[in-house]
């Protein structure tokens, strides 16, 4: 059964909005990946209250989701903050010190600051001592991209968690859900091209989708879509090899060497979340593979060179 046919069909939602908006999840049950932080919000959730949180992780993977969500389940008076456009000390000695410190209609109080490592230096000191001097009364869900820029005297008061975003099967029934609620025809390979453009920013994939959804059919020109997204164009490559391994390496090099990639981490990965489609049937032995060359790749200066000695391998395999 393919994502298509898992995805629940559903009557054409009439408003019209942006979709990332429109079936953002309502529930904690809606949320999809990171099971063990939902088993424990879970639980937060039931006792009405939580500990102070930071939630780190890359950008579009559901940490401000995950935040409003558990905001909205328990009884509290919030807050939210967007710290990249609220950024400087005032916003923390006044907006959120008054809230702090203003009777509620709740026992509990939450501030949900989004994107906090855009806060100053001197509004993380002050944001710290709020912390500690409201904590009977107020709890702060943090979010942010880069945990490392958050001061150590904050991180220490929280419970850390890196959101993970979810595998690209369940972002691709994800998406067929939505296309299937907005009676929207999809063929499960473009389907797959839209969440392999956009992952892992969970965003990015439904506006993608909703961006080419023309008249009730989800329309993909291939070309267009992978144009300027190198790993999408070696993916491509790498389902051509079987018929011709010559051609294919040749160009996997040349796009490799034309991009000038430094970092491979992000390639590996994506080659690995990727080895059923390039190599369905052989992708127990190209993930071992895999996993030697990344170890290789930790040790070497020159690291294109332990690259093109992956593809080599892997066309070779296919």
């Amino acid at each position: 059964m393919n994502f298509l046919e898992e995805a629940t069909q559903s009557p054409v939602e009439s408003e019209n909005s942006l979709w990332v908006e429109k079936y953002r999840p309502k529930d904690l049950s809606d949320y999809i990946g990171n099971e063990p932080l939902k088993k424990r919000a879970a639980s937060w959730i039931e006792s009405r209250d939580i500990p102070h949180l930071l939630l780190y992780g890359k950008a579009g993977t559901g940490k401000t989701t995950l935040g409003k969500l558990i905001t909205k389940q328990i009884p509290c008076d919030h807050l939210y903050i967007n710290a990249s456009d609220e950024n400087n000390v005032d916003t923390v000695r006044t907006k959120i010190k008054s809230f702090a410190s203003s009777m509620g209609f709740n026992d509990l109080k939450i501030v949900l600051l989004d994107e906090c490592d855009f806060l100053t230096g001197n509004a993380q000191a002050a944001l710290r001592n709020l912390m500690e001097q409201f904590s009977m009364t107020t709890r702060f869900i943090l979010t942010c991209n880069y945990h490392e820029k958050i001061i150590e005297p904050i991180v220490s008061r929280c419970q850390t968690f890196n959101i993970v975003p979810p595998n690209r099967k369940d972002v691709a029934i994800h998406l067929a859900k939505i296309l299937a609620k907005q009676g929207v025809e999809a063929q499960p390979d473009d389907i797959a091209l839209i969440v392999n453009k956009g992952y892992p920013d969970i965003r990015k994939v439904i506006n993608n989708a909703q961006q080419n959804s023309i008249n009730g059919t989800l329309e993909i020109v291939k070309e267009d879509l992978i144009e300027g997204d190198y790993k999408l164009k070696l993916l491509e490559i790498l389902k051509s090899a079987g018929k011709d391994k010559k051609t294919a390496w040749k160009d996997a090099r040349q796009l490799v060497a034309n991009e000038k990639v430094n970092d491979f981490t992000d390639v590996y990965k994506f080659l690995f979340d990727n080895v059923d489609e390039y190599a369905p049937g052989k992708s127990a032995s190209i993930v071992i593979m895999l996993d030697q060359q990344t170890y290789h790749d930790s040790l070497v200066v020159d690291k294109e060179i332990t690259f093109a000695s992956t593809i080599a391998q892997i066309v070779q395999s296919i």
